[in-house]
């Protein structure tokens, strides 16, 4: 596996590991080495010092640090991490994550399959490209509940401006009394 790039993400504390490889299919979100356990490649990062979270989403790994970190020296061991791995790309992907449709009414269901599909389409694209993801927590009457994964996670922006602007969305696409909450 190869590091195309290191890219810089809105947040300051976060940094994105494009590689020629796809690591994940899906994402995953580890947000300490313990969640990690189990993913040879979470772990060995988690070992430098500084990582504070790890995201992986197909060809790039987003890496977040404490604020004191050595950016540099963390750059540094998180490529030669990540060029000295080998194995097959994870399976992320869990069709029994997330909300449950069936225990929705059926224009609830109807509302979150809609707002899913905007999601992917407008929301996901965009956070990605910035090394983050989105995860849907579930549906509780018009209030949403959402999970930032990756750079999104810990990055000041997520909670003003990004949910605002995905709030906004899903107001005038979805329902004018939707609200968005970050859980």
């Amino acid at each position: 596996m190869k590091v195309v790039s290191i890219q810089p993400t809105p947040n300051p504390n976060a940094f994105k590991f494009v590689l020629d490889t796809v690591v994940c299919h899906g994402t995953k979100n580890y947000g300490t080495a313990d969640e990690a356990e189990g993913h040879d490649l979470a772990v060995q990062i988690f070992k430098i010092d500084g990582v504070e979270r790890v995201f992986f989403c197909d060809a790039f790994v987003t890496v977040s640090m404490t604020p004191d970190a050595d950016w540099r020296a963390v750059h540094e061991a998180t490529t030669r991490v990540l060029e000295a791995a080998e194995g097959e790309a994870i399976d992320a992907r869990d069709p029994n994550s997330g909300p449950k449709l069936d225990d929705l009414s059926e224009d609830a269901a109807k509302m979150l399959e809609q707002i899913n599909v905007l999601l992917d389409d407008r929301v996901r694209p965009a956070l990605a490209g910035d090394g983050g993801g989105l995860e849907v927590l579930g549906l509780d009457g018009k209030t949403l509940h959402i999970r930032y994964e990756g750079a999104c996670g810990t990055c000041p922006s997520s909670v003003t401006g990004t949910l605002m602007a995905i709030e906004n969305l899903l107001q005038s696409e979805v329902d004018d009394e939707l609200s968005v909450v970050p859980g």
